[in-house]
């Protein structure tokens, strides 16, 4: 099957002639992590625009116009990709942003594109207040671990928490909505740490001495993408994997394959995975991108899905003239999920996940 989509370099982009503005393409300026923390899920967050650009295009584009993609590397410090955006913007080579990258970056991304384009940010976010034109379609903290908090205390009898998150503005919020729903169950926070990117490898052995020292016997992972990896391993080989229940709210299916999986049955995710959507249209998705990319193509995780939505979300306010700034969040009411949906709990069976309802 050939790809009806087109990636373009931010470079070329800059330099492409623009003329006839009706006749162009819709171009979207894709943030996506190609380095960095995140990196190792760009790859399917990347396969998930390229299926739903391919769509769009082969149903007959954006009012005639095909949806091409501008790829940016949301990977780097938030100073470097919003730089990287910004001349993007100011040349009108772009017509809307999407983006799953961290919330660091989000936040930088959107001081440079608020009211001068659409901008869709899929992942779990920070929560809080939001600039003109920009949209964010995942979850925030509350409605992420509500349920998955009250869930786990109850099922596994939990009485002390700790807090192990890398140091930026998303493990933050999650920490402090955390600690009010421990609260609520009645357990308590014991121990709370956040690391640099990067560098949690180096902080292993004393975050294990202190999670022993701690007594708890729940730990909230908000650490992201290799971070959790590394650390994930190194339970593992301390044996505290098999004696603290583990709650992640970033660990998709990227993540718990570059571990090597998990049998123990105490680490689950509160992340909206792959393995969460039903039956129907995660069977749907699976086939689509197997025919496109082939059987050896990336695994498809929930960033895949989120931007996947996210361009769709993008193409049908074009389509219906709807991208104007100042009214971006009126036109999506009614194509975005329900604000505030609790995420169901899944538990990490292998390599995959077993969803818990």
């Amino acid at each position: 099957m050939s790809v009806e989509a087109v990636l373009i370099d931010p470079l070329e982009a800059l330099h492409s002639a623009r003329d006839g503005r009706e006749r162009a393409a819709f171009r979207v300026g894709l943030v996506v992590p190609q380095s960095g923390p995140l990196g190792l899920t760009g790859p399917s967050a990347l396969d998930g625009a390229l299926l739903a650009a391919h769509e769009v295009n082969a149903a007959g584009g954006v009012l005639g116009r095909p949806l091409e993609l501008v790829l940016v590397d949301g990977g780097g410090t938030p100073e470097r990709v919003a730089a990287e955006v910004r001349p993007l913007l100011a040349a009108g080579a772009v017509d809307a942003l999407a983006g799953c990258h961290t919330s660091d970056v989000h936040r930088a991304v959107e001081t440079v594109a608020a009211g001068r384009v659409a901008y869709v940010y899929t992942p779990p976010h920070e929560g809080g207040s939001r600039l003109p034109g920009v949209l964010c379609t995942g979850v925030d903290p509350l409605a992420q671990l509500s349920l998955s908090v009250s869930e786990l205390t109850d099922n596994h009898h939990l009485r002390r928490w700790a807090f192990i998150g890398n140091d930026y503005i998303w493990p933050r919020s999650v920490h402090r909505a955390a600690t009010a729903l421990v609260v609520r169950t009645g357990a308590r926070v014991v121990l709370e740490r956040r690391i640099p990117f990067g560098a949690v490898e180096g902080a292993v052995g004393p975050l294990l001495d202190a999670l022993r020292a701690s007594r708890a016997d729940a730990l909230l992972l908000s650490l992201i993408g290799r971070d959790q990896v590394h650390f994930n391993r190194a339970l593992r080989r301390s044996g505290l994997d098999h004696r603290l229940v583990r709650l992640s709210g970033a660990l998709e299916e990227n993540g718990l394959l570059a571990l090597g999986g998990d049998d123990t049955g105490l680490l689950y995710a509160a992340m909206p995975s792959f393995a969460t959507l039903d039956e129907e249209r995660r069977q749907g998705l699976a086939e689509r991108h197997q025919a496109l990319c082939g059987p050896w193509a990336p695994v498809l995780d929930a960033y895949a899905v989120g931007l996947y939505d996210g361009l769709r979300l993008l193409a049908e306010l074009a389509a219906r003239r709807s991208l104007a700034p100042d009214g971006l969040a009126r036109a999506a009411r009614g194509l975005l999920p329900a604000e505030g949906r609790p995420v169901h709990l899944a538990r990490a069976e292998g390599l995959g996940f077993a969803v818990l309802r």
